[in-house]
């Protein structure tokens, strides 16, 4: 996009097209290419090799089981949250509207997110990072911190992430040897769990996108959509049909041939600068395919990622709780607070009573997950309200502010289409 992007300016600059009359049809052109974006190859900025042979994949361990369900942090959490939390309200929170309104994040925004180290929490130690057991916990206290900031800049901060984790829970030796080194490096390389696909009632354990094999591995055909930072990525993991197998995932690298990008602006998210992934005849070696093509593994990504998703939606309901609360304060009408007002405060209190139902279920589930218990009841319960009562806080949010909910001046017209994205997206994020 950016090279076609160029040339159009370029020729919209051009004396010639002025004396021919052409000018505003060009510089029209080049606003629907800003808008809609321009198909083209996938990013390629680097090279995948192995900087080690590794005897077999390196996994981390469960967390101990404590018999008790305890949602206080522990000490490195809390530091970790804070640290977290400082940087969304310092960088996320001022460059949110921004991002939104020019489909981007502002230029370094993401490196100095990735210096906060996130993908290190959930790579072992021996591959580079500093993990020594399963954090899922410690990965949704982060999401939701990150989300307090901008729930579309936190999508595009953590999609990294996401392809690393599935690296280290079910990757093999060759695949984490291949990939993870760049995860743990300076310049963490942009990626993205690609599950989504533009289908009505789309279920993302019956993806349209076909693999088939082939006599030298598999090859890929199909549109997957809503990919964070699809522009940008150098590395997909990408669902798939397997004939005769079901849903699988792949390793996808962005300089394979037949990998184009097409930018797909949507509703909400829009800092997270989504976009169309095109997969024409890719073809992949035997090795592309993740977690030998399991159904287990398969199951297991789409509930980590539901579970993601609904840590986001807690992180941006407390964001609108914490954004209203001063305003119904505030506010005068009639010469007295509007918080004075009973459907006010019972509406408010409704906010706050669905955020802490919704932040117990989603915890409780990542608890359960990173002690290696059964989840998939929780997640359930957790994709459930993070769906409905987000959605709901959202508009709640908007209603409370009465004309300042419509306008961008405040912040919660914003959150409101960035949750609604809770109920139809699949994938991106992994805790």
């Amino acid at each position: 996009m950016g090279l076609g992007l160029s040339a159009l300016t370029r020729l919209a600059g051009s004396k010639v097209i002025e004396r021919a009359g052409l000018r505003k049809p060009v510089q029209n052109l080049v606003s629907a290419g800003t808008r809609n974006g321009f198909r083209v190859a996938g990013a390629a900025g680097r090279t995948f090799k192995s900087a080690k042979k590794l005897g077999k994949p390196a996994r981390l361990a469960p967390a101990g089981d404590t018999g008790l369900f305890d949602l206080t942090p522990s000490e490195d959490q809390q530091l970790i949250v804070e640290t977290v939390t400082e940087f969304a309200a310092e960088q996320l929170r001022p460059a949110a509207a921004d991002a939104d309104a020019k489909l981007q994040a502002p230029e370094g925004l993401l490196s100095r997110a990735a210096e906060l180290g996130i993908t290190l929490v959930g790579i072992p130690e021996e591959l580079g990072g500093v993990g020594t057991e399963r954090s899922v916990v410690t990965n949704a206290l982060v999401a939701e911190a990150l989300a307090h900031g901008d729930l579309g800049l936190a999508v595009a901060v953590l999609a990294p992430s996401a392809v690393s984790t599935a690296l280290v829970s079910y990757g093999d030796e060759q695949q984490q040897a291949d990939y993870l080194p760049a995860f743990v490096g300076e310049n963490v390389p942009a990626a993205a769990l690609a599950l989504q696909e533009r289908t009505a009632l789309f279920d993302p354990f019956k993806p349209a996108t076909k693999a088939r094999r082939t006599p030298r591995g598999y090859q890929l055909d199909g549109v997957k959509s809503l990919v964070p930072r699809a522009a940008d990525a150098e590395l997909f993991i990408v669902s798939a049909d397997l004939e005769g197998r079901g849903p699988a995932l792949f390793l996808v690298e962005s300089s394979n041939s037949g990998v184009t990008i097409e930018s797909e602006p949507a509703m909400g998210l829009r800092g997270a600068a989504t976009g169309k992934l095109h997969l024409e005849k890719v073809a992949l070696p035997a090795g592309a395919l993740l977690g030998g093509g399991k159904t287990e593994v398969f199951t297991e990504v789409v509930r980590l990622s539901r579970l993601g998703w609904a840590a986001l939606a807690a992180g941006t309901a407390k964001a609108v709780l914490d954004y209203v609360v001063p305003y119904v304060n505030e506010r005068k009408a009639f010469g007295e607070p509007v918080s004075h007002r009973q459907a006010v405060a019972f509406s408010v209190a409704d906010i706050a009573i669905e955020l802490e139902g919704l932040r117990l279920v989603t915890l409780r589930a990542a608890s359960r997950a990173e002690q290696g218990k059964p989840y998939a009841r929780e997640v359930a319960l957790a994709r459930k309200l993070a769906a409905d009562k987000g959605m709901q806080i959202g508009s709640a949010g908007v209603q409370l502010l009465g004309g300042h909910g419509f306008v961008k001046e405040h912040p919660v017209e914003r959150w409101y289409r960035d949750l609604r994205a809770i109920g139809v997206l699949e994938g991106a994020v992994l805790l």
